[in-house]
């Protein structure tokens, strides 16, 4: 198949769904033709090794003030910001020549994230004034990841910071509005969740006629993410990953170190915490000025880090779709301790796979009998890259977002 894959954002080992995706499907023997945003010389240098892969590469700058302007002069509107965040005029354009023969060179549209939706709209509305039967037109399938009004919601409750608390307070309803209305839209929608897919289901009115809601899970590297018999584990050391300028992992950080690890320490005040990952903002940083408590900020490679911690711990709160962290960590052989929020669009078996618990007692409890139990630790190490190479492989998965496409085609 020849595809146009959209995303807002430049795919890579961070943003690791539209990056595995690609490049399975490209093994596959599918073409594909990437367009996409970038934001920094980081993104920038990221492009180089799409562009190894992709049939083409289309990829044009988001400036700040770009994204800043589309914002201001969404508000006034109903739409979510969300919505016009990532608009680029110059890639609308871009588009729209592809679009003018894309019944001709492309089989199927791809379109991720709700910050991306406002280009399968645009393009579909171009398809639909060029020819007045669909069929002409190559269908258009929008990868929303999660339901992002769903998450808004729990956000607007449980973010631990005031202003994303009035962020997400503003945003919650717009975007309910217009996700209601995109998941109607498109010819198919994806989720990475059973949870995220009931969501969506929820906004919708009986009807036959509506497109159907497809569940393609994250997968993880199993490659890239596994143990390095050279790397020695610590003996009472934890990490917790993840991108810290997102609001849901702020709220995890912070109720890690406020609920959680007192009690740890407690009992074992030898125990060390690593939080990797990329901009983490203040309130995380102040976390450092406690010495057994390290913030590395951005890192060019997170899988040492997996591999020497004894544990890795997410006390999440609060999310949507399926949480990363956790998989790579497995992938890892690293021992995982967890909510049940943060396994719930898992089929994970708690108390084999990983350990779950919710009350912070619970959880200090349960990080405190695996480091006092190396031969636990070994049963969870194995247990857990199992549920990951049966579960969770990238190949697999995009195999079957390829056989979502042919289904959409006929």
């Amino acid at each position: 198949m020849n595809i146009l894959f959209f995303v807002p954002y430049v795919p890579d080992l961070v943003r690791v769904r539209p990056y595995n995706l690609i490049r399975h499907l490209v093994e596959c023997g599918h073409c594909v033709t990437l367009a996409t945003l970038w934001s920094s010389k980081e993104e920038q240098s990221a492009l180089e090794s799409l562009k190894k892969i992709c049939d083409q590469v289309y990829a044009y700058e988001l400036s700040k003030w770009r994204s800043l302007f589309n914002c201001v002069t969404t508000v006034p509107t109903r739409k979510p910001l969300q919505a016009s965040f990532c608009w680029q005029p110059e890639l609308a354009r871009q588009l729209g020549l592809l679009s003018g023969n894309v019944h001709d060179h492309f089989d199927i549209v791809h379109v991720e994230h709700l910050r991306g939706a406002r280009y399968g709209l645009y393009l579909k509305s171009l398809s639909e004034r060029k020819s007045s039967s669909p069929k002409d037109n190559p269908p258009i399938v929008w990868d929303s990841v999660d339901c992002i009004s769903s998450l808004f919601r729990q956000a607007a409750e449980k973010s631990q910071s005031a202003t994303s608390r009035m962020i997400t307070r503003f945003e919650a309803n717009r975007t309910y509005r217009y996700e209601k209305r995109l998941v109607n839209q498109f010819n198919r929608v994806l989720v990475t969740s059973i949870l995220d897919k009931n969501a969506f289901q929820f906004m919708r009115e009986p009807d036959d006629r509506q497109p159907e809601i497809t569940v393609i899970p994250n997968g993880v590297d199993l490659e890239y993410f596994k143990p390095d018999p050279l790397i020695v584990r610590r003996k009472a050391t934890l990490v917790i990953s993840g991108k810290m300028s997102y609001h849901a992992n702020v709220a995890m950080v912070l109720h890690l170190t406020k609920d959680i690890l007192p009690i740890v320490w407690s009992q074992k005040p030898e125990v060390e915490l690593w939080i990797v990952g990329k901009d983490p903002p203040e309130s995380i940083m102040k976390l450092a000025e406690n010495p057994a408590i390290k913030v590395t900020g951005m890192v060019n490679d997170i899988r040492p880090y997996l591999q020497s911690a004894t544990l890795a711990v997410a006390p999440i709160t609060y999310g949507a779709g399926i949480q990363n962290k956790v998989l790579e960590a497995m992938a890892c052989e690293t021992p995982v301790v967890t909510t049940s929020k943060a396994v719930s669009a898992l089929s994970t078996r708690p108390g084999r796979d990983l350990l779950v618990a919710d009350e912070p007692g619970q959880f200090a409890q349960a990080v405190l009998d695996l480091l006092d139990d190396p031969e636990k630790q070994k049963e969870f190490k194995y247990a857990g890259r199992q549920y990951v190479e049966s579960n969770h492989n990238w190949a697999v998965i995009a195999s079957k977002l390829a056989d979502v496409y042919r289904e959409v085609i006929e």
